[in-house]
């Protein structure tokens, strides 16, 4: 019986051992406090900026095309966008506050200044001349040959009229006396006027003045109204369009104003590939199609200008508009602060 318990006894220890050897031993559990399970952290993505733009069809919304494709990537600003087909479409939802940057003709950002008692802000200018003298006929190749004339247009009480009557009188041709200016109420009826050979002369914007060309082949380019401006006003730019925001807006999301202009200084320079542009301007309705947005846009003079560069780019143009018509830029001339300059 010793004899059987010695020889169970050594087959345990020889076991023991053994298991030793090979590894085979038990870990020691963790002390309490002592965890050692590894953590992963979670970075959320930072929150984007809603942002919701308006441009009204033409040259003035021609800048946004770029960005409105390329909005869904960026990082700071979750964009929305509404393309309007007339400017007081974009005044109602501004003033409103349905969105917080609109692309205007210039001279009605400074009446909105004025209505929203100074709460308005230019945060870049984005389009320069766009008018042309349309003419059936080979009778006008200067401003002078337009005495005696009657001249078709639309923008009556706009940049339009206070651009036609500024050259004219320039060119020593009374408007009131020496022309007939017959003022209709759409662009649309303009080219069909043009395009059936109604009328033989009409100062005609971008892209109106391609769509009437492309539906009547006798119709030319008689006179540039940006090349017309710069003969007698050296010093000063036809500014025709700029972005606005409400100032109160500005100051409480400058870093996401600061971001909108990056992004849209990026796609109005994104314009110089003229065929891409005009496909998204047909896509997204800023002009009605694609061959005519292709012919129309190198001549829809789109430019990008911001911070201090505003004020002297522009300052001579609506004082010109203030000596034609006071009301046309709101009673002043606008002051400063009237610019966004970070």
């Amino acid at each position: 019986m010793k004899h059987t318990t010695k020889m169970l006894l050594t087959l345990l220890l020889t076991l023991a051992v053994a298991f030793t050897a090979f590894g085979c031993t038990t870990a020691p559990a963790p002390e309490k406090g002592d965890d050692t399970t590894p953590t992963t952290t979670v970075t959320e993505a930072p929150k984007r900026t809603p942002l919701s733009i308006a441009g009204i069809q033409g040259p003035t919304g021609v800048g946004l095309a770029n960005l409105m494709k390329s909005a869904p990537h960026s990082k700071a600003i979750e964009y929305s966008f509404t393309i309007a087909s007339s400017p007081d479409e974009v005044v109602g939802k501004f003033s409103n506050g349905d969105v917080q940057i609109a692309s205007v003709p210039t001279n009605l950002a400074a009446k909105l200044s004025k209505k929203l008692g100074g709460d308005v802000q230019v945060l870049a200018l984005n389009t320069a001349g766009v008018l042309y003298m349309l003419e059936n006929g080979n009778k006008v190749h200067s401003v002078a040959d337009l005495r005696g004339k009657t001249i078709y247009s639309t923008g009556e009480g706009a940049n339009p009229e206070y651009v036609l009557r500024h050259i004219l009188k320039k060119n020593g041709i009374d408007p009131d006396k020496d022309v007939t200016i017959e003022f209709l109420a759409e662009n649309s009826e303009l080219v069909a006027k043009l395009a059936t050979g109604e009328i033989s002369l009409a100062m005609v914007p971008e892209p109106a003045a391609t769509t009437a060309m492309t539906k009547n082949p006798d119709l030319r380019m008689a006179i540039s109204m940006d090349a017309a401006w710069k003969a007698v006003e050296p010093d000063s730019t036809m500014m025709m369009g700029c972005v606005i925001a409400k100032k109160s807006f500005v100051k409480a999301n400058t870093d996401a104003v600061k971001a909108f202009l990056a992004e849209y200084k990026t796609s109005v320079e994104a314009v110089a590939d003229v065929d891409a542009t005009a496909e998204l301007c047909a896509d997204f309705g800023i002009i009605a199609a694609a061959p005519i947005a292709k012919k129309a846009i190198p001549r829809c003079n789109v430019v990008f200008v911001e911070g201090a560069a505003m004020k002297p780019a522009i300052h001579g143009y609506y004082e010109i508009l203030f000596e034609a018509d006071p009301t046309s830029i709101g009673g002043a001339v606008p002051n400063d602060d009237f610019y966004f300059v970070p």
